[in-house]
């Protein structure tokens, strides 16, 4: 795409719904690796992300389809496993929404669809009743764009987790780094949105 249509193109922001669902999974497997995405995980993450009449998770689309998508999970609507440090937050557990990714088309990376899709979802969250929203950034990101994005928007660092994605990539997801037999790291941060 050129950088003219790039800044023509109109961008429309709606909540996901299942209508969105097998193009999200296309674009979170082309971006992130095979397996990232199925059918049984996007149903599971859409309801995480509905709370108190509020969709965490939201869409953008533009006129070739599926411009990006970030999935979130409401407070409340997940539990903190071992990669998640919440003795570390200073936030109970339950006013914590969780950013499970936030995934543009690669022809639209950098122009702004990632932050405008951070903050659609930020504003669910609070509306939802968060404080804060905990994120596990993929370190080995090209340039760490990830944690650089996140801090760009108020991310604070909380822990670097090892090999984060390694169980996961030997049961079916192909890091688009590693294979399948991933060691990136992930870093937790936490957003405070008030």
């Amino acid at each position: 795409m050129s950088e003219a249509h790039r800044h023509t193109t109109t961008i429309d922001y709606q909540p996901l719904s299942p209508t969105h669902f097998a193009a999200v999974i296309a674009l979170g497997n082309q971006v992130h690796g095979d397996g990232y995405l199925s059918t049984e995980l996007i149903n599971t993450y859409y309801q995480q992300g509905l709370k108190n009449h509020h969709n965490a998770g939201v869409v953008a689309l533009d006129d070739q389809g599926l411009a990006g998508f970030r999935l979130a999970f409401a407070p409340g609507q997940w539990q903190p496993d071992q990669w998640c440090s919440p003795a570390l937050w200073g936030i109970p557990v339950e006013q914590v929404g969780y950013f499970k990714c936030n995934t543009v088309r690669p022809d639209l990376q950098g122009s702004g669809v990632g932050g405008a899709l951070l903050k659609i979802s930020i504003q669910a969250f609070i509306a939802q009743g968060a404080l804060a929203g905990v994120a596990h950034l993929w370190v080995q990101s090209p340039g760490n764009a990830a944690v650089r994005y996140f801090s760009k928007h108020g991310g604070k660092l909380v822990k670097i987790h090892p090999d984060k994605w390694r169980e996961d990539s030997l049961n079916g997801y192909e890091c688009v780094r590693c294979g399948f037999d991933c060691h990136c790291d992930a870093a937790e941060m936490i957003l405070r949105l008030r």
